[in-house]
């Protein structure tokens, strides 16, 4: 008895029309990145493991596939790792590579190594696929595409409110206007600010891998991850008063009922800069978000609901200043990003700052799915279809069908001189809207027999009134 064939959990196949709407999510995404003055690049999908460990923090190292070295691997294994079943050790020596998790790191690796020929500020867009060890469930899948864009090069935060804009612009047109979604902001330095109040700044990693797992696991659950972490239950309570600003939020629009979502964040900030004002760190993220929501309040946006959330911390170490994430309800992130001031440092290049964000294609198409809201793709398809009845008559098609092709449409005659029914049913599957059907009257005098499957109607054109008609 033979195996069905199947492909690894987390990954799936895509049909022509799943294509077809993939690449509606990527052409939109690119128009509006060109548009912004973004160029596109490409980077392997396996990088050095090396490249990869360490950027984005333990949590990410721990997602990454590793890639086991070419020919007889266990021959260099290291010995003592493989005796003791030390699968972290032995790793080190039987991998050398690695899929990237994401394109921000393999990006930094691009930039430093084409320095001399990249003008900066750079503005790069990549769309490619990118690979996590996660537990496969709805949106979350382990082959995935991501859309991303970063600024390089350049520390104005007029950078940051040209990414929001961007995501205004590509949800608008995806969306329009049919579902409502929030961009939430925060900045890195305000979280700083917040555990630096309560003296827990030799924590701060831990502490915000805690809170970033906040919609998850719930209040009570950053509170126990918090208390493994030893901190007091005064300074936890603290911490979660100052970052858990839904309750600010409720106060203020009492107080404000006439603010913008805009007005309302900027308010929020001011409450909260009376804790955290004194620490370097948290005053300068307010004033960077501050900076932020002005400018965007004065330009406006479409249709984004743009909101401060505290709690927003992003699980990539590598963030330092505005980090950025988009959901709608009941669906997990749909877009992501943040400031990196020494992502390059790694790779030789100190002290480069840089701002992205990444729009994850395969979440944006299950929302579009999920929610009916892709056009319909029929020009992907092929458009009409010559039915064959035989050489001689196939012979004549065979000029029409390319004239067809040149002008632009897409066009195929059947293969074989099979069954009318049989070709009849392979274009109603296909939903090829014009049928062609050539014989000797039509041969003899010019005029096509033109079958509009969708209606049922027939009439007689010239190639060229095909042509104008299809078009």
């Amino acid at each position: 008895m033979s195996n069905k064939p199947s492909i690894p959990k987390g990954t799936r196949d895509f049909s022509p029309i799943e294509m077809a709407r993939r690449n509606y999510i990527f052409d939109t995404i690119k128009d509006v990145y060109k548009k912004y003055g973004f160029q596109q690049i490409e980077t392997p999908a396996v990088e050095n493991l090396k490249t990869l460990i360490g950027t984005g923090g333990d949590e990410s190292d721990k997602l990454i596939f590793k890639v086991l070295n070419s020919g007889d691997y266990l021959a260099k294994a290291d010995k003592k790792a493989l005796q003791e079943k030390n699968s972290t050790g032995l790793t080190k020596s039987i991998a050398e590579k690695a899929l990237r998790y994401d394109l921000t790191v393999p990006f930094a690796r691009y930039v430093v190594q084409n320095q001399n020929d990249i003008t900066f500020p750079f503005r790069r867009f990549q769309i490619q696929p990118v690979w996590r060890a996660d537990r496969p469930q709805k949106g979350r899948y382990r082959e995935f595409y991501q859309c991303d864009a970063d600024i390089i090069g350049s520390d104005s935060l007029l950078n940051e409110v040209d990414l929001i804009k961007i995501i205004d612009e590509v949800f608008t047109e995806l969306f329009q206007g049919n579902l409502n979604y929030t961009v939430s902001i925060n900045n890195r330095k305000i979280l700083q600010g917040i555990i630096e109040s309560v003296g827990e700044s030799d924590n701060f990693n831990a502490i915000v891998v805690a809170i970033d797992k906040y919609d998850k696991i719930g209040l009570q659950g950053v509170y126990d991850e918090l208390y493994k972490l030893s901190l007091t239950k005064d300074s936890a309570k603290k911490i979660m008063e100052l970052m858990v600003s839904k309750v600010i939020y409720d106060d203020t629009r009492v107080k404000y009922p006439n603010k913008t979502d805009l007005e309302l964040a900027t308010s929020v900030l001011n409450v909260l800069s009376k804790d955290i004002a004194d620490t370097i760190n948290g005053k300068k993220g307010i004033e960077e978000l501050e900076f932020i929501f002005e400018k965007i309040e004065h330009l406006g946006v479409k249709t984004a609901n743009i909101i401060f959330d505290a709690t927003l911390a992003r699980g990539l170490g590598y963030y330092t200043g505005t980090i950025i994430e988009v959901k709608i309800d009941n669906f997990p992130s749909i877009t992501g990003g943040g400031r990196y001031d020494d992502l390059t440092g790694k790779f030789g290049l100190k002290d480069v700052s840089g701002v992205g964000i990444s729009f994850g294609a395969d979440r944006i198409y299950d929302v579009l799915l999920d929610h009916d809201l892709y056009p319909e793709f029929k020009g992907d398809s092929t458009q009409v279809l010559f039915i064959n009845f035989g050489e001689k008559e196939q012979d004549y098609c065979l000029p029409l069908l390319f004239q067809l092709r040149d002008a632009g449409i897409n066009s195929e005659i059947y293969p074989s001189s099979a069954k009318m029914k049989k070709q009849m049913t392979f274009a109603n599957n296909k939903g090829i809207k014009y049928v062609v059907l050539v014989g000797s009257d039509e041969m003899e005098s010019g005029k096509l027999t033109v079958k509009n499957m969708e209606n049922g109607e027939q009439e007689n054109l010239t190639i060229e009134e095909l042509i104008n008609k299809v078009k």
